[in-house]
């Protein structure tokens, strides 16, 4: 079965300690503080921290985006392996299993790396205000790290928890690693932080496989939502409108499109992951993960093709039955079936404008907000995937029910992205969510347990997450 390889934070600190080692990586994979000597230097550093949250592979020099696509996908029961169940696809979790620990933990040592680096540097080294806002992109990736830990291991759900995120804004050494996780409301105030200075200082407009303030933006918008106090609600609101404005991003006017012809190039995408030269061109690449199979196979499961029954998107987003296991079927968003890989098939998306306006339906609604300006923003959507029956959206009749359609939306435009259809999940109340998802028993189920090497070579951490083993 296809899993991450665990590797500890002492593998990663004796990997940041060792230049001689860090120099076999390739060049935009630098990331150590002591190279940054001026702003070309930082900028090659700040490459390095994109280059893990692409999780590229320096071994075949390939991105590895699906951990972030199908685990999730696999939890909310719409994706799945396509060689027999797994655990994740009952919701049975086991801390013998990685997932994305070591990923956000490498991305976040990353960027305190490049942090680090940069500050120490003298305002006259850089030109206007370019440290700000090399500072601004490397504190958005740092968040972005700590957000995926606060929502797959932390209980972000509940605010007065003990059981936050393990906070690193420090690069990593071998002196440095024991350290005791942080509470849940500290570890949100973090995140908040580097997100309030990404929008403060982050770029107005940049190339879409970098973070700009509009990015930041969106991802503390995910975080907010998450929070779920009722002033957390009308920023939502606030964020969402300012990232609108301005026409800077634009709806795909066909959402097929956007992932067979346009990729990068649509005015929607907001941060997507670029593959690597050639990658379309390396056998066991991203796509054919997709079809019709390489070393994994990463199918639609039966409740995803019924979620899209009489959509237009379940013609080209689900494809014919995968004859590996009965009741599952290929998912085609990516790459069509009788079709050869190429760059569009192996692009990633982590951000795009649909998952902004969702988010600010859902605020609405939460907020006790005008349910008709709700349900108009989630058929505009829907209208740009080309459908055009909204009787559910409509006879949507109480709070409640609204917020269910908006979650089935995000799942249906967005699972296999970036985890959106999991926490959309997860936000909705604990007996909707036992009702769409009945392997979920216990909220315990909301987050995975730390994995056991973390507890063993840092005994600082505290407890393992309730519910599991140490």
């Amino acid at each position: 079965m296809k899993r991450i390889i665990y590797i500890s934070l002492v593998s990663i600190a004796a990997l940041s300690a060792c230049k001689k080692e860090l120099g076999k990586l390739p060049e935009n994979a630098k990331v150590d503080g002591n190279t940054i000597i001026d702003q070309a230097t930082a900028k090659v550093a700040l490459n390095g921290v994109y280059y893990r949250l692409a999780n590229v592979q320096s071994a075949n020099n390939v991105t590895v985006w699906r951990i972030n696509e199908v685990n999730p996908g696999e939890f909310s029961g719409y994706l799945g392996y396509g060689y027999g169940e797994t655990n994740e696809e009952s919701n049975n979790y086991n801390n013998g299993s990685d997932y994305f620990w070591t990923y956000s933990y490498s991305l976040i040592n990353a960027a305190n790396g490049v942090i680090q680096g940069i500050e120490k540097l003298a305002d006259d080294k850089f030109t206007g205000n370019t440290k700000k806002q090399l500072l601004s992109e490397a504190r958005f990736l740092r968040a972005y790290g700590h957000a995926k830990l606060l929502s797959y291991y932390a209980e972000w759900f509940d605010p007065s928890s003990a059981y936050g995120v393990l906070l690193r804004n420090e690069f990593i050494t071998l002196g440095n690693i024991p350290k005791q996780r942080s509470n849940v409301a500290d570890s949100y105030k973090a995140i908040y932080e580097d997100l309030d200075y990404a929008i403060q200082n982050g770029a107005d407009s940049t190339n879409n496989i970098y973070a700009s303030k509009y990015a930041a933006m969106l991802l503390k918008m995910r975080v907010l939502i998450c929070h779920g106090q009722q002033a957390d609600y009308a920023d939502v609101i606030t964020l969402a409108n300012q990232v609108t404005a301005g026409n800077r991003y634009t709806l795909e006017p066909k959402l097929k499109d956007l992932f067979r012809t346009k990729a990068l190039q649509s005015k929607e995408v907001i941060i997507g992951i670029k593959p690597q030269q050639n990658q379309e061109a390396y056998y066991y690449n991203r796509s054919r993960q997709y079809w019709p199979g390489a070393s994994s196979l990463f199918i639609a499961k039966t409740a995803f093709k019924d979620l899209l029954s009489g959509d237009p998107r379940g013609s080209w987003v689900v494809g014919s039955a995968n004859p590996n296991t009965a009741g599952t079927y290929y998912f085609t968003k990516y790459i069509a079936e009788g079709s050869t890989p190429t760059p569009i098939t192996e692009t990633a998306y982590a951000m795009r404008l649909t998952e902004v306006y969702l988010l600010k339906a859902e605020a609405i609604v939460r907020s006790g907000g005008n349910t008709t300006d709700a349900k108009n923003i989630v058929k505009d959507i829907m209208a740009h995937a080309e459908v055009t029956n909204f009787q559910a959206v409509d006879n949507a009749a109480t709070p409640d029910d609204l917020l269910k359609q908006i979650y089935f939306e995000i799942s249906r435009n967005m699972t296999g992205e970036d985890g959106q259809e999991w926490m959309a999940l997860l936000r909705l109340p604990f007996s909707t969510v036992q009702q769409l998802r009945p392997t979920i028993k216990d909220k315990i189920q909301y987050i995975l347990p730390v994995p056991h090497n973390e507890l063993m070579n840092n005994p600082a951490f505290g407890p393992q997450n309730r519910g599991y083993q140490p």
